[in-house]
Protein backbone atom coordinates (compact mmCIF):
# COMPACT_ATOMS: atom_id res chain seq x y z
CA UNK A 1 0.00 0.00 0.00
CA UNK A 2 2.66 2.18 0.68
CA UNK A 3 4.29 1.58 -2.66
CA UNK A 4 1.16 3.78 -3.95
CA UNK A 5 1.63 6.87 -2.31
CA UNK A 6 2.60 9.77 -3.35
CA UNK A 7 5.30 12.31 -1.74
CA UNK A 8 2.36 14.64 -0.46
CA UNK A 9 0.59 11.88 0.92
CA UNK A 10 3.91 10.34 2.52
CA UNK A 11 4.45 13.93 3.91
CA UNK A 12 0.62 13.64 5.08
CA UNK A 13 1.27 10.79 6.79
CA UNK A 14 4.67 11.20 8.30
CA UNK A 15 3.25 14.23 10.16
CA UNK A 16 0.19 12.40 11.19
CA UNK A 17 2.65 9.87 13.13
CA UNK A 18 1.99 10.53 16.85
CA UNK A 19 5.32 8.76 17.64
CA UNK A 20 7.75 10.46 15.43
CA UNK A 21 8.55 14.28 16.69
CA UNK A 22 10.21 16.54 14.06
CA UNK A 23 14.28 15.93 14.48
CA UNK A 24 13.09 12.68 14.35
CA UNK A 25 11.64 13.30 10.91
CA UNK A 26 14.54 15.08 9.82
CA UNK A 27 16.88 12.60 9.97
CA UNK A 28 14.63 9.83 8.74
CA UNK A 29 14.37 11.81 5.37
CA UNK A 30 17.98 12.50 5.76
CA UNK A 31 18.59 8.72 5.79
CA UNK A 32 16.41 7.60 3.26
CA UNK A 33 17.78 11.26 0.31
CA UNK A 34 14.52 13.38 1.33
CA UNK A 35 12.05 10.96 -0.36
CA UNK A 36 8.91 10.20 2.39
CA UNK A 37 7.75 7.45 0.10
CA UNK A 38 10.72 5.16 1.04
CA UNK A 39 10.79 6.36 4.84
CA UNK A 40 7.38 4.89 5.00
CA UNK A 41 8.49 1.52 2.57
CA UNK A 42 11.65 0.88 4.09
CA UNK A 43 13.39 -1.61 5.41
CA UNK A 44 13.32 -2.44 8.84
CA UNK A 45 17.03 -2.48 9.54
CA UNK A 46 17.92 0.44 7.77
CA UNK A 47 15.36 2.43 9.97
CA UNK A 48 16.89 1.40 13.31
CA UNK A 49 20.19 2.71 11.61
CA UNK A 50 18.97 6.01 12.07
CA UNK A 51 19.65 8.08 15.45
CA UNK A 52 16.82 7.88 17.69
CA UNK A 53 14.57 5.35 15.92
CA UNK A 54 13.87 2.18 18.10
CA UNK A 55 11.87 -0.92 17.97
CA UNK A 56 8.68 0.69 18.92
CA UNK A 57 9.23 3.84 15.99
CA UNK A 58 9.92 1.03 13.22
CA UNK A 59 7.50 -0.24 14.03
CA UNK A 60 4.99 2.65 13.52
CA UNK A 61 6.33 3.41 10.46
CA UNK A 62 6.54 0.04 8.81
CA UNK A 63 2.78 -0.44 9.55
CA UNK A 64 1.69 3.08 9.27
CA UNK A 65 -2.13 2.14 8.23
CA UNK A 66 -2.38 0.85 11.67
CA UNK A 67 -1.99 4.24 13.30
CA UNK A 68 -3.06 6.31 10.67
CA UNK A 69 -6.01 6.71 8.61
CA UNK A 70 -5.10 8.75 5.51
CA UNK A 71 -8.41 8.24 3.54
CA UNK A 72 -10.78 9.56 6.75
CA UNK A 73 -8.10 12.52 7.42
CA UNK A 74 -8.56 13.46 3.60
CA UNK A 75 -12.09 13.02 3.73
CA UNK A 76 -12.04 15.04 7.06
CA UNK A 77 -10.17 17.96 5.61
CA UNK A 78 -12.00 17.99 2.27
CA UNK A 79 -15.32 18.36 4.63
CA UNK A 80 -13.80 21.25 6.53
CA UNK A 81 -11.84 23.09 3.55
CA UNK A 82 -8.30 22.64 5.09
CA UNK A 83 -5.07 21.67 2.76
CA UNK A 84 -2.04 20.22 3.84
CA UNK A 85 1.42 22.31 2.68
CA UNK A 86 3.94 20.23 2.62
CA UNK A 87 7.52 21.20 2.18
CA UNK A 88 7.88 20.69 -1.10
CA UNK A 89 4.61 22.70 -2.51
CA UNK A 90 5.57 26.49 -3.18
CA UNK A 91 2.83 27.88 -0.79
CA UNK A 92 4.69 26.45 1.62
CA UNK A 93 5.84 29.52 4.45
CA UNK A 94 9.26 30.13 2.83
CA UNK A 95 11.10 31.10 6.21
CA UNK A 96 9.95 28.03 7.88
CA UNK A 97 11.93 26.27 5.28
CA UNK A 98 15.58 28.03 7.00
CA UNK A 99 14.50 26.44 10.63
CA UNK A 100 16.52 23.63 12.07
CA UNK A 101 13.87 21.62 12.70
CA UNK A 102 10.68 22.58 10.26
CA UNK A 103 7.33 21.03 10.33
CA UNK A 104 7.23 18.67 7.21
CA UNK A 105 4.46 20.35 6.67
CA UNK A 106 1.07 22.49 7.91
CA UNK A 107 -2.57 22.20 7.94
CA UNK A 108 -3.97 25.38 6.28
CA UNK A 109 -7.53 26.56 6.59
CA UNK A 110 -7.76 30.19 4.00
CA UNK A 111 -7.40 30.69 0.88
CA UNK A 112 -4.41 33.06 1.69
CA UNK A 113 -0.66 31.80 0.83
CA UNK A 114 2.17 33.90 2.47
CA UNK A 115 3.05 36.84 0.27
CA UNK A 116 4.64 39.52 1.74
CA UNK A 117 6.89 39.85 4.68
CA UNK A 118 5.86 38.15 8.40
CA UNK A 119 6.23 39.84 12.00
CA UNK A 120 5.11 38.20 14.90
CA UNK A 121 3.29 40.07 18.05
CA UNK A 122 2.97 38.04 20.89
CA UNK A 123 2.44 38.47 24.53
CA UNK A 124 0.45 37.38 27.88
CA UNK A 125 -2.86 35.70 27.92
CA UNK A 126 -3.26 38.05 30.69
CA UNK A 127 -3.12 41.69 28.86
CA UNK A 128 -3.52 45.14 30.71
CA UNK A 129 -5.78 47.24 28.63
CA UNK A 130 -2.47 49.18 27.53
CA UNK A 131 -0.57 45.81 26.60
CA UNK A 132 -4.21 44.87 24.54
CA UNK A 133 -4.16 48.86 22.71
CA UNK A 134 -0.31 48.50 22.51
CA UNK A 135 -0.77 45.19 20.15
CA UNK A 136 -3.50 45.70 18.08
CA UNK A 137 -2.36 49.68 17.07
CA UNK A 138 1.04 48.07 16.10
CA UNK A 139 -0.59 45.04 14.29
CA UNK A 140 -2.53 47.64 12.42
CA UNK A 141 -0.04 50.08 11.64
CA UNK A 142 2.08 47.22 10.33
CA UNK A 143 -1.02 45.74 7.96
CA UNK A 144 -1.10 49.24 6.48
CA UNK A 145 3.04 48.44 5.57
CA UNK A 146 2.12 45.52 3.88
CA UNK A 147 2.90 43.05 6.80
CA UNK A 148 1.63 39.50 7.72
CA UNK A 149 1.01 39.37 11.37
CA UNK A 150 1.38 35.89 12.93
CA UNK A 151 -0.06 35.49 16.33
CA UNK A 152 -1.27 32.38 18.37
CA UNK A 153 -4.81 33.30 18.71
CA UNK A 154 -4.31 32.50 22.15
CA UNK A 155 -6.12 35.15 25.07
CA UNK A 156 -4.99 38.27 25.39
CA UNK A 157 -2.07 39.99 23.45
CA UNK A 158 -2.28 37.47 20.41
CA UNK A 159 -6.09 38.01 20.11
CA UNK A 160 -5.34 42.04 20.40
CA UNK A 161 -3.48 41.71 17.64
CA UNK A 162 -5.28 39.22 14.96
CA UNK A 163 -7.95 42.07 15.91
CA UNK A 164 -5.46 45.11 14.43
CA UNK A 165 -4.59 43.57 11.49
CA UNK A 166 -8.27 42.73 10.78
CA UNK A 167 -9.45 46.26 11.47
CA UNK A 168 -6.70 47.34 8.84
CA UNK A 169 -7.70 45.24 5.97
CA UNK A 170 -5.03 43.23 6.13
CA UNK A 171 -3.90 39.40 6.07
CA UNK A 172 -3.31 37.48 9.42
CA UNK A 173 -2.25 33.82 9.92
CA UNK A 174 -3.33 32.22 13.53
CA UNK A 175 -1.06 29.94 14.54
CA UNK A 176 -2.65 26.44 16.76
CA UNK A 177 -1.55 24.59 19.48
CA UNK A 178 -4.15 21.86 18.42
CA UNK A 179 -5.55 20.43 15.30
CA UNK A 180 -7.71 22.70 13.05
CA UNK A 181 -11.00 21.52 13.78
CA UNK A 182 -10.73 22.70 17.62
CA UNK A 183 -11.05 25.65 18.54
CA UNK A 184 -8.98 27.10 21.35
CA UNK A 185 -9.67 29.18 23.47
CA UNK A 186 -13.42 28.47 22.32
CA UNK A 187 -14.58 32.15 22.78
CA UNK A 188 -12.50 32.90 19.74
CA UNK A 189 -14.74 31.28 17.73
CA UNK A 190 -15.63 34.03 15.74
CA UNK A 191 -11.96 35.17 15.39
CA UNK A 192 -11.08 32.06 14.04
CA UNK A 193 -13.78 32.17 11.44
CA UNK A 194 -12.67 35.51 10.56
CA UNK A 195 -9.06 34.72 10.29
CA UNK A 196 -9.82 32.18 8.13
CA UNK A 197 -11.89 34.05 5.60
CA UNK A 198 -9.04 36.84 5.14
CA UNK A 199 -6.54 35.26 6.23
CA UNK A 200 -5.17 31.76 7.46
CA UNK A 201 -5.22 29.20 10.45
CA UNK A 202 -2.52 26.84 10.44
CA UNK A 203 -0.91 24.25 12.62
CA UNK A 204 1.25 21.35 12.11
CA UNK A 205 -0.76 18.77 13.99
CA UNK A 206 -3.54 16.57 12.77
CA UNK A 207 -7.02 17.07 13.21
CA UNK A 208 -8.31 15.54 16.33
CA UNK A 209 -5.84 16.80 18.29
CA UNK A 210 -6.25 18.77 21.34
CA UNK A 211 -3.69 21.42 22.90
CA UNK A 212 -1.42 19.90 25.72
CA UNK A 213 1.68 21.21 27.23
CA UNK A 214 4.00 19.52 24.24
CA UNK A 215 2.10 21.36 21.46
CA UNK A 216 2.32 24.86 22.67
CA UNK A 217 6.36 25.07 22.72
CA UNK A 218 5.74 23.31 19.13
CA UNK A 219 3.16 25.79 17.87
CA UNK A 220 5.92 29.23 19.07
CA UNK A 221 8.56 27.74 17.40
CA UNK A 222 6.52 27.50 14.22
CA UNK A 223 5.21 30.96 14.63
CA UNK A 224 8.98 31.93 15.30
CA UNK A 225 9.98 30.29 12.15
CA UNK A 226 7.37 31.93 10.00
CA UNK A 227 8.75 35.80 10.80
CA UNK A 228 11.10 38.46 10.25
CA UNK A 229 11.10 39.00 13.69
CA UNK A 230 9.54 38.78 17.01
CA UNK A 231 7.58 41.53 19.05
CA UNK A 232 7.04 40.91 22.82
CA UNK A 233 4.02 43.01 24.18
CA UNK A 234 4.00 42.29 27.61
CA UNK A 235 5.14 38.64 29.22
CA UNK A 236 6.00 37.19 32.21
CA UNK A 237 9.77 36.00 33.36
CA UNK A 238 8.93 32.88 32.41
CA UNK A 239 5.52 33.23 29.99
CA UNK A 240 5.15 31.23 26.49
CA UNK A 241 5.93 34.60 24.70
CA UNK A 242 9.67 34.14 26.20
CA UNK A 243 9.85 30.86 24.62
CA UNK A 244 8.81 32.04 21.07
CA UNK A 245 11.08 34.56 21.57
CA UNK A 246 13.92 32.21 22.62
CA UNK A 247 13.01 30.06 19.39
CA UNK A 248 13.18 33.36 17.26
CA UNK A 249 16.81 33.76 18.60
CA UNK A 250 17.56 30.32 18.07
CA UNK A 251 16.43 30.73 14.30
CA UNK A 252 18.36 33.97 13.78
CA UNK A 253 15.58 36.10 13.69
CA UNK A 254 14.98 39.95 15.24
CA UNK A 255 13.67 40.13 19.48
CA UNK A 256 12.27 42.86 19.75
CA UNK A 257 10.19 44.23 23.29
CA UNK A 258 8.08 46.86 24.34
CA UNK A 259 8.86 47.99 27.44
CA UNK A 260 6.54 48.34 30.60
CA UNK A 261 6.21 49.35 34.33
CA UNK A 262 8.65 47.80 36.46
CA UNK A 263 6.38 47.16 38.99
CA UNK A 264 4.28 44.93 37.32
CA UNK A 265 5.09 41.00 36.63
CA UNK A 266 3.47 41.79 33.04
CA UNK A 267 6.50 43.59 32.40
CA UNK A 268 9.33 41.76 33.49
CA UNK A 269 9.87 39.59 30.72
CA UNK A 270 10.25 42.32 28.36
CA UNK A 271 12.78 43.99 30.68
CA UNK A 272 14.67 40.79 30.65
CA UNK A 273 14.35 40.26 27.13
CA UNK A 274 15.66 43.92 26.69
CA UNK A 275 18.59 43.52 29.20
CA UNK A 276 19.49 40.60 27.21
CA UNK A 277 20.02 42.26 24.02
CA UNK A 278 16.14 42.53 22.45
CA UNK A 279 15.79 45.66 20.69
CA UNK A 280 13.18 47.89 22.91
CA UNK A 281 10.31 49.43 20.31
CA UNK A 282 8.24 52.07 21.40
CA UNK A 283 6.66 53.06 18.21
CA UNK A 284 6.40 50.96 14.82
CA UNK A 285 9.02 53.99 12.82
CA UNK A 286 11.47 51.45 16.09
CA UNK A 287 10.55 47.98 13.90
CA UNK A 288 11.05 49.12 10.53
CA UNK A 289 14.08 50.85 11.53
CA UNK A 290 15.51 47.69 13.01
CA UNK A 291 13.99 45.54 9.78
CA UNK A 292 15.62 47.99 7.47
CA UNK A 293 12.34 48.79 5.88
CA UNK A 294 11.25 52.62 4.86
CA UNK A 295 7.81 53.91 5.40
CA UNK A 296 6.48 54.59 2.35
CA UNK A 297 6.44 58.66 1.26
CA UNK A 298 2.87 58.61 -0.20
CA UNK A 299 -0.05 59.26 2.48
CA UNK A 300 -2.46 57.48 0.27
CA UNK A 301 -0.86 54.20 1.34
CA UNK A 302 -1.83 54.72 4.84
CA UNK A 303 -5.16 54.57 6.32
CA UNK A 304 -5.65 56.86 9.09
CA UNK A 305 -5.54 55.10 12.13
CA UNK A 306 -8.77 56.81 13.11
CA UNK A 307 -10.55 54.77 10.38
CA UNK A 308 -9.45 51.73 12.30
CA UNK A 309 -11.79 52.57 15.73
CA UNK A 310 -8.97 51.53 17.43
CA UNK A 311 -8.93 54.63 20.17
CA UNK A 312 -11.93 55.34 22.34
CA UNK A 313 -14.05 58.52 21.48
CA UNK A 314 -14.33 61.35 23.52
CA UNK A 315 -15.77 60.42 26.74
CA UNK A 316 -18.91 61.46 28.69
CA UNK A 317 -17.97 65.19 31.05
CA UNK A 318 -16.18 64.03 34.83
CA UNK A 319 -16.91 65.54 38.25
CA UNK A 320 -14.12 66.57 39.95
CA UNK A 321 -13.39 63.34 42.26
CA UNK A 322 -13.73 61.28 38.83
CA UNK A 323 -11.16 63.09 37.61
CA UNK A 324 -9.02 63.21 40.81
CA UNK A 325 -9.41 59.08 40.65
CA UNK A 326 -8.48 58.86 37.19
CA UNK A 327 -5.34 60.76 38.07
CA UNK A 328 -4.44 57.70 40.34
CA UNK A 329 -4.04 55.65 37.40
CA UNK A 330 -1.54 57.36 34.96
CA UNK A 331 1.46 55.78 34.24
CA UNK A 332 -0.72 53.05 33.76
CA UNK A 333 -1.17 52.27 37.80
CA UNK A 334 -3.41 49.59 38.65
CA UNK A 335 -5.13 50.80 41.75
CA UNK A 336 -7.19 49.06 44.74
CA UNK A 337 -10.10 51.11 46.19
CA UNK A 338 -8.65 50.96 49.53
CA UNK A 339 -5.68 52.62 48.20
CA UNK A 340 -7.48 55.51 46.20
CA UNK A 341 -9.07 56.07 49.58
CA UNK A 342 -6.17 56.75 51.07
CA UNK A 343 -4.77 58.93 48.47
CA UNK A 344 -7.39 60.89 47.70
CA UNK A 345 -8.33 60.94 51.74
CA UNK A 346 -11.85 60.09 50.68
CA UNK A 347 -14.37 57.78 52.23
CA UNK A 348 -14.38 54.62 51.06
CA UNK A 349 -17.75 54.34 50.07
CA UNK A 350 -17.16 57.05 47.98
CA UNK A 351 -14.80 56.17 46.04
CA UNK A 352 -16.60 52.76 45.05
CA UNK A 353 -19.30 54.40 43.71
CA UNK A 354 -17.07 56.50 41.71
CA UNK A 355 -15.00 54.08 40.87
CA UNK A 356 -18.63 51.88 39.75
CA UNK A 357 -19.47 55.28 37.50
CA UNK A 358 -16.85 55.45 35.84
CA UNK A 359 -16.90 51.64 35.32
CA UNK A 360 -20.38 52.18 33.46
CA UNK A 361 -18.94 54.97 31.21
CA UNK A 362 -16.29 52.59 30.28
CA UNK A 363 -12.72 54.61 31.27
CA UNK A 364 -11.61 52.16 33.54
CA UNK A 365 -12.31 48.13 34.22
CA UNK A 366 -11.98 45.85 37.26
CA UNK A 367 -9.29 42.85 36.96
CA UNK A 368 -9.88 39.58 38.48
CA UNK A 369 -7.59 40.50 41.35
CA UNK A 370 -10.13 43.22 42.69
CA UNK A 371 -7.49 45.86 41.52
CA UNK A 372 -8.93 48.82 38.43
CA UNK A 373 -6.80 49.50 35.39
CA UNK A 374 -7.80 52.76 33.21
CA UNK A 375 -8.60 52.77 29.70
Amino acid sequence: MATALNPRQALLILNGLQHVGPIMLRRLLDAFDHDPVAVLSGDRRKLLQVKGVGEKAASVLTHWAEHFDLSKEVGRMKASGIRFLAQIDSSFPPMLQEMYDPPIGLYWKGAYNIDRPCIAIVGTRRATLYGHSIAKKFAAELSQLGFCIVSGMARGTDTAAHEGALAAGGPTVAVLGCGLDIVYPPENLELYQQIAATGAVASEFPLGRRADRQTFPMRNRVVAGMCEAVIVIESAAAGGSMITARFAGEQGRQIMAVPGRIDQSSSAGCHQLIRDGATMVTSVDDILEELRYARPESKEAELPLGDLDLAAPPGPPLSALEREILDCFKGGELCQPDQISQQLNRASAEVSATLMGLEIKRLISKRADGRFEAH
